[in-house]
């Protein structure tokens, strides 16, 4: 056998194994191995820091599968993760095509910025880079000194790969809000009582945790518009709620209704100072779109709906029906 005959064998057993591997399991030291590319890495490091993450086979075999692939320099910054099963061809694909491994978080309508902070800690794979932080630091971080962190950021399911800052999430959060506040303000009615989109969004606040169901939202708005236009006190029991902090031990008493807070809309008139909570799009949009209503009261029917009223006189009665003879409501 001619050198060249034999060369030319090896050369077909080389290409052979080589494709034999490529398209090959990867052996992985867990059911699922995940790694983030930084940008700037360089192919030979992502190689490296794969078979650190748990990939289990030489660093040099896949950087020159990288580079024989001439693809190397289209690999994408981002979170990525391989489970059993994935090939060095579909390793290289992922990174290429940009396909991160996403995670989610969820921010519910009516939470507070505590609560938001809460969720945020409890999030796997997020840095949580403002444990530490006060209110005030992060809003400072975020671009808003001095604005107050309450009411916010925007109640949404926000995706992140392994590694992003929580402070990333609430950048969006802050963002997405003041979108969604603008555009609610663009479509407000003239002749609200209200004269400024923070206004607007503290009374978004109060309406969404007011509001049982969903058809009483623009209702719920109204009452408080026409309470504001002609001067009368909000008497809203989330605002005092909000203002008591921790020390409601989830029983509103009467003597909490009598004492004078920033919050308390029983002792003072007008809006609190800042939002009570995350409103969402629905709770924006009614409070700058209130029903064409001329009621002042409501009371709760007991079933999530409210019953409301232009006068005492028709709320005393509403009262009387369904909570103080609740056995005696429709």
């Amino acid at each position: 056998m001619s050198l060249l005959a034999v060369v030319a064998i090896a050369a077909i057993l080389l290409a052979s194994s080589c494709w034999w591997w490529v398209n090959s399991p990867l052996a992985l030291k867990s059911p699922s191995v995940d790694l983030t590319v930084e940008a700037g890495s360089t192919p030979k490091e992502i190689a490296r820091d794969w078979v650190d993450a748990g990939v289990q086979t030489e660093p040099w075999l896949l950087y020159q599968w990288f580079k024989l692939s001439g693809q190397s320099r289209q690999i994408k910054a981002g979170g990525y993760e391989i489970t059993s099963g994935a090939t060095p061809r579909d390793l290289l694909r992922m990174m290429v095509r940009g396909d991160e491994s996403l995670s989610f978080v969820k921010l519910i309508d009516g939470w507070t910025f505590l609560r938001f902070r809460e969720e945020l800690n409890k999030a796997d794979g997020l840095k949580h880079d403002t444990t530490s932080m006060t209110d005030q630091a992060i809003m400072t971080e975020l671009g808003m000194a001095g604005v107050p962190a309450e009411g916010r950021f925007y109640p949404d399911t926000y995706a992140y790969t392994k590694g992003t800052s929580d402070l990333a999430v609430m950048r969006r959060a802050l963002h997405a809000m003041q979108k969604q506040l603008d555009t609610a303000w663009a479509s407000r009615r003239p002749d609200l009582p209200i004269a400024s989109p923070e206004q607007a969004l503290i009374l978004a606040s109060i309406v969404e945790k007011e509001t049982g169901t969903e058809a009483d939202r623009p209702k719920i708005s109204a009452v408080f518009n026409n309470r504001l236009r002609i001067g009368m006190p909000l008497q809203t029991d989330p605002t005092v709620i909000y203002g008591l902090g921790e020390k409601f031990d989830g029983n509103l008493r009467k003597i909490d209704l009598l004492t004078d807070t920033p919050f308390n809309t029983y002792t003072r008139k007008g809006l609190p100072p800042t939002p009570i909570a995350m409103p969402g799009k629905a709770a924006l949009l009614a409070a700058v779109n209130p029903a064409d209503s001329r009621a002042l009261y409501f009371v709760a029917r007991g079933d999530g709906s409210s019953e409301f009223s232009a006068t005492l006189a028709e709320h005393n009665r509403a009262v009387n029906l369904y909570q103080r003879n609740p056995r005696k409501s429709p």
